[in-house]
């Protein structure tokens, strides 16, 4: 079983396609999108069950250079 999860990433300016690439590269996400608005990117994400969201996030995903601000949305029940 695993944690459903989704990320929006803001990228600093001129990185958000080196970012998306290198989230490509470690096949850590379900979807990745380009957005507009407030945040550059939108990750859905399955985490598995018996890992730390936060720190999973944190080691997979938070170190690729050009993140600036993330905000993750936790997943509860699917309908």
């Amino acid at each position: 079983m695993s944690i459903c999860v989704f990320v929006q990433i803001r990228c600093k300016p001129g990185t958000t396609y080196k970012v998306a690439e290198e989230i490509a590269l470690r096949e850590i996400h379900s979807e990745l999108y380009s957005t507009s608005g407030e945040y550059d990117l939108l990750m859905k994400m399955y985490i598995p069950s018996d890992q730390d969201v936060g720190k999973y996030i944190n080691d997979k995903l938070l170190e690729i250079p050009g993140i600036e601000r993330s905000l993750t949305t936790m997943t509860f029940k699917v309908f």
